[in-house]
């Protein structure tokens, strides 16, 4: 028999409260560790599985109504049941994997590396690979930052093996195959997708890291084949070294990046002021040293977590995740709860679109107030950063999708060296001599946002295709109130009543590909 609307809405009903009850007690956590807030976080995630492992209701799901003039209640089943799956595991399955997801979150919220006997953050690493030209500085804070890799790598492998003993009791080969399947991607189709965007970057990404080494061999003394990852700017190379012929971080060194957040938001039409109000911004210990977005509870309760230091790192981080925040308030209050979010892939391509901006020429000149003639003497340069940034960062999407598709395919292979052979495939490293250690542990992601990483790659693809739409129907983003409202209407307005697929074509007027994404590359390539 199948399920009747009002049985979808009084389930969501349920859920509801569970879930913002959960999202609350993670950004408390995020924000604040202690055995209090750990102990909610799992109390309240466990409450919330527990909800989604209803199997009375997973089974119902299956038959939703049959009402053809309107999609919104078998959209509606079809969301929450792939949200439901994972779950429809034995209690224990889930508390075991709740506590450990929360043991190793609580790792990495506290973790704070030791360089020269000194505990030092993330923001610390990052400047001295950013701009010491002491090479034994810079590979004790390289292997500073991979200390938190060791800590949690244990923990990490018996997640994994855990994820699969609960995909391989639903049928599924393993979690990474689950997770593809629940999340309307289809597993064939993403690795056609990674082979073209390999395919697409490959060369350019080959001819710049020559050229980039040719400068970094020749500011550290060493030759071209002696460098190693620390003569790079970030522990796992997902961001361009900066160039010397410009200097971003100069035009930040004394910008308030909330108000150029306000200031770019506004100029579209859209108010973020609620949002910062509720954000955590700035840096402090025993606070995740990350960036997020959160939705709390589907009704505008948005909030964003940074670490900011004045510079163009942290002023793309606040655009980026902004896009996210205006999204999670601009889908339609009236959508039925369930489909009052969005997919993953599509929230990443707005924040990524947004997050490009801080590249921008009409961006630095009209919202940082770079003089006029500064900007138009930068623009080669900054067409020069936009294509290196699209570069660099597909490169490190093919190594971490990759490396969970075969972490999870047997979680107990040597992935310390394995990691390594992906590097220098897709990203043209050199492993550090004689290391053998869980380097791949220190990425946050592989234990606590397992199998995402596709989505930000999809994501850039989403970006480069609504960009193309923006400057066609309204001549770019910056100060257009329209380009805002079309965003509004198109995209955040339909949450999640359309598949990713649909609402893209809908919006774009073509269905995803990457097409668009390699044009630009050709582009800024052709200069």
């Amino acid at each position: 028999m199948a399920i009747t609307v009002d049985e979808i809405e009084a389930f969501a009903a349920r859920l509801a409260p569970l879930d913002q009850r959960a999202g609350a007690a993670w950004w408390t956590a995020s924000t604040e560790t202690s055995d209090a807030h750990e102990a909610d976080r799992i109390a309240a995630d466990l409450a919330l599985r527990e909800a989604l492992a209803d199997r009375e209701m997973y089974d119902a799901l299956a038959t939703p109504p049959a009402e053809p003039a309107d999609r919104m209640p078998a959209r509606q089943a079809a969301v929450q049941r792939d949200r439901m799956a994972p779950q429809q595991v034995s209690a224990a399955i889930r508390d075991e994997m709740v506590r450990g997801e929360a043991r190793i979150d609580r790792v990495f919220n506290e973790f704070r590396p030791i360089l020269d006997g000194e505990a030092v953050d993330d923001n610390a690493i990052l400047e001295i690979l950013r701009s010491s030209d002491d090479p034994e500085l810079r590979r004790r804070a390289y292997l500073a930052a991979k200390q938190v890799g060791d800590e949690v790598a244990d923990g990490v492998r018996d997640l994994a093996r855990l994820r699969n003993r609960a995909a391989q009791e639903l049928g599924a080969r393993d979690f990474f195959a689950l997770t593809l399947e629940t999340s309307e991607l289809d597993e064939a189709a993403l690795l056609e997708t990674l082979a073209a965007v390999d395919a697409a970057t490959r060369e350019p990404f080959a001819r710049w890291k020559a050229d980039i080494d040719r400068q970094r061999a020749e500011r550290f003394g060493c030759a071209a084949a002696d460098l190693r990852p620390w003569h790079y700017d970030d522990p796992f190379f997902q961001s361009a070294p900066e160039s010397h012929a410009l200097d971003l971080d100069a035009w930040f060194a004394d910008a308030d990046l909330v108000a150029l957040t306000r200031t770019t938001y506004a100029g579209l039409g859209l108010d973020v002021d609620p949002i910062v109000l509720r954000s955590d911004l700035l840096p402090r210990a025993g606070k995740s040293q990350h960036a997020f977005c959160i939705d709390i509870d589907r009704a505008g309760d948005v909030r964003v977590l940074c670490n900011n230091v004045p510079g163009g790192r942290w002023a793309e981080t606040m655009l980026h995740e902004f896009g996210h925040a205006v999204y999670d308030t601009g889908v339609a209050p009236e959508l039925p709860w369930s489909i009052r979010t969005m997919h993953p892939l599509t929230t990443e391509g707005i924040a990524m679109l947004f997050g490009r901006l801080s590249l921008d020429p009409e961006w630095l000149e009209r919202i940082v107030g770079v003089p006029h003639d500064e900007v138009t003497e930068a623009e080669p340069e900054l067409a020069h950063r936009r294509l290196t940034t699209l570069l660099v960062f597909a490169r490190w999407v093919l190594v971490m999708t990759h490396f969970e598709r075969g972490f999870y395919a047997d979680p107990d292979a040597d992935h310390d060296r394995r990691w390594w052979d992906l590097v220098e495939e897709f990203q043209g490293l050199t492993r550090p001599d004689d290391r053998v250690a869980p380097d791949w542990a220190a990425k946050i992601h592989v234990a606590l946002a397992p199998v995402y990483y596709q989505n930000y790659l999809l994501g850039e693809m989403v970006a480069s295709q609504l960009q193309a739409t923006l400057v066609e129907r309204f001549g770019g983003i910056v100060g257009r109130p329209d380009a805002g409202q079309f965003l509004v209407d198109a995209v955040f307005r339909p949450g999640w009543s359309l598949r990713w697929d649909e609402l893209i074509e809908s919006a774009t007027g073509r269905p995803l590909g990457v097409d668009a994404f390699a044009d630009e590359i050709r582009a800024l390539a052709a200069g």
